[in-house]
């Protein structure tokens, strides 16, 4: 049943059941005071559906974990500023109003999941089972246990995890989808349409005047959120870089010679042998077969040959030792000489006989030749080690209130002055901004930090560290017109192009839905006219974009319109629309029905639920749920 509840995971309603309990414990993250969880009983409520409770200790929980899951995704922390303007807490409180309502149903209706099906669920789950697929007694306690459970609470939950599912499929399961529906979906998809048309280019819109200061101010005026500077921040920054702190030249060579010995095969590469194998039914067969090779009444190949190997199964390839899967064979094939042919060995297949044909030896490169690495290497890692006390040291400095610049400069490190870098590490002139590290994480903590705030360092991604100062603000502002106006100029006479290409395109259909041939028109305005067949939905062709076709297949055959293509106007009209039959019971149709039956179950899943919500009663103390979360919001 958990294989089928992991299942049932792949809609949204297995999500919404699944998401706090199930994902905490395969997941096996034991987060602090987690075994509160489960814990009912409890008169500290956030809110009730019905008679069923959702405690503070839930609503913490769950906001807790889903905050963590949108942190790792953003690789960043969240304020809780943030974390309520991405609608957290009021994703948690859903979330957990619905299990509540499904939990309330399954009480009022007297459903329960028997002892026996919540074992057979426990261990059909997979990550309880052992490499042979069999349930594992100390796997399922050591996972409970990492996740800071105990078996009669998660017996429990799971218990209600399973009511609910099968009440969610008895509500939606096994839905019928109208034949009318299965028929509007196909003759959407399998539609095509063919469409004569011509583009009308800036050219046709003729010679445009220009624009007076009236008009250049009134266009300005209406679009001025196109020429709003950002927001620009000058700052600080001291960078404490592994690789920047690594001292190669600070490593003994007595030091360097002994990781090359510890590490020696990683610098060269290691022997090869060409291996040939033939298999036998016992050691006696195998001796015997040896013996004829000695004397040499056979060779090796006829014995092969008699055995019925050759080609592929004879030859195992060029490989070295540690790529061959039997230890046994991999020893005794290395320990002949080139052309040799080995004594019987018992491999975990069988009584082989085996030859070496071919031995490529292995390389070493000389210390002499990786020195540099190996120094470069040691280094780093020994710089990497020492991180921790690094950042410990800068913080007690920065808890006396030393400027960054003055332990940059004690210390040797680097610093990075920033005179003004948008959110999108751009400078002002358009340039991105050179030596901001990480600017994936250290771009929004400049932005989310104030003047002489207190800010934690940010860690990097090579494994460093980064303090940072915000040392200037200039708010994000709307540029002056004089600052902009050839911008506001090109702007204005895009506009004005496109006003006219559009009356322009207006006229024409008026004309071919009058009666003129597309052929007239175009030759009107100067330009050819084009044909596009097996249009479909949604899908660009030639000179005409996916808006562009989507309007052909909203206007009637035999009739005209128009529409914006780039910086061009298209007039079109649709020449023809065909379609291939409906047919019932078709692999088609079985793919719209299965398609469709699952969004059916998920509208008919939220109203019921929403039916039960109603019925219940949902009630919510605001105060509690600030208290849970924290803040106010």
């Amino acid at each position: 049943m958990l294989q089928g509840i992991r299942n049932a995971s792949q809609h949204w309603l297995g999500k919404i059941v699944l998401t706090i309990i199930f994902a905490l414990l395969i997941a096996g993250v034991g987060i602090f005071g987690v075994e509160e969880f489960f814990r009912g009983g409890s008169s500290n409520n956030v809110a009730t559906v019905g008679s069923t409770p959702i405690t503070a200790e839930q609503v913490r929980q769950a906001y807790q974990n889903q905050l963590q899951r949108y942190q790792a995704q953003l690789k960043r922390a969240l304020t809780p500023d943030q974390a309520r303007m991405l609608g957290i807490d009021r994703a948690v409180m859903s979330q957990l109003i619905t299990e509540a309502a499904l939990d309330q149903k399954t009480h009022d209706l007297g459903l329960g999941v028997p002892d026996a099906s919540v074992i057979r669920a426990i261990h059909d789950e997979k990550s309880f089972q052992n490499a042979q697929g069999q349930f594992e007694p100390q796997l399922f306690y050591q996972t409970l246990q990492r996740a800071g459970l105990n078996e009669t609470l998660f017996v429990r939950e799971q218990r209600a995890v399973i009511a609910r599912l099968q009440l969610a499929e008895a509500v939606s399961s096994d839905l019928h989808v109208p034949a009318a529906m299965r028929e509007a979906v196909h003759r959407y998809s399998t539609e095509r349409r063919s469409a004569a048309y011509l583009m009308l280019t800036p050219s046709v819109a003729g010679e445009i005047p220009a624009p007076t200061e009236d008009e250049l101010k009134t266009w300005y005026d209406a679009n001025k959120s196109g020429f709003r500077a950002p927001e620009f921040r000058a700052a600080t920054l001291l960078v404490v870089d592994p690789e920047a702190m690594a001292k190669p030249e600070a490593i003994t060579d007595a030091d360097a010679k002994a990781a090359y010995e510890l590490n020696k095969a990683r610098y060269g590469s290691p022997e090869k042998r060409t291996i040939q194998q033939i298999v036998f039914p016992d050691a006696a067969a195998a001796e015997a077969a040896r013996k004829a090779i000695e004397d040499g009444s056979k060779t090796f190949e006829a014995v092969a040959e008699e055995r019925r190997t050759g080609g592929t199964d004879l030859t195992l390839g060029t490989l070295t030792k540690a790529e061959l899967f039997d230890k046994v064979v991999a020893d005794a094939a290395f320990a002949l000489p080139e052309g040799g042919v080995s004594q019987p060995v018992q491999g975990r297949f069988g009584t082989v006989l085996l030859r070496v044909t071919k031995i490529e030896p292995g390389t070493v490169k000389p210390f002499e030749e990786v020195e540099g690495e190996i120094r470069k290497s040691l280094a780093l890692t020994r710089a990497r080690d020492a991180m921790e006390t690094t950042r410990d040291a800068i913080e007690d400095q920065r808890a006396g209130a030393k400027p960054l610049a003055d332990i940059a400069a004690e210390r040797g490190l680097k610093l990075v002055t920033v005179k003004a870098v948008d959110p999108q590490d751009k400078a002002p002139d358009g340039q991105r901004v050179a030596d901001i590290p990480d600017p994936d994480t250290t771009l929004p903590a400049l932005f989310r930090a104030e003047i002489g705030g207190d800010n934690e360092p940010l860690r990097t991604k090579s494994g460093g560290y980064v303090w940072y100062d915000v040392t200037g603000i200039d708010a994000a502002h709307d540029k002056p017109l004089d600052e902009v106006r050839d911008g506001v100029k090109a702007g204005w006479t895009a506009a004005e192009i496109a006003k006219r290409l559009q009356a322009k395109g207006r006229e024409l259909v008026e004309k071919l839905n009058g009666g003129a041939t597309i052929e007239a028109v175009a030759q009107e305005v100067g330009v050819n006219t084009q044909e596009a067949q097996d249009l479909s939905r949604n899908q660009a062709k030639d000179m005409l974009t996916a808006d562009d076709v989507n309007l052909i297949f909203a206007t009637p055959v035999g009739k005209a319109g128009t529409a914006a293509a780039g910086n061009s106007r298209a007039v079109f009209k649709v020449t023809s629309a065909t379609m291939p039959a409906f047919v019932a019971d078709t692999q088609a149709d079985k793919t719209i029905t299965k398609n469709f039956q699952a969004a059916l179950a998920d509208d008919v899943l939220s109203q019921y639920i929403s039916e039960v919500q109603k019925n219940a009663g949902v009630k919510i103390d605001q105060a509690a749920l600030r208290r849970a979360i924290g803040g106010e919001y």
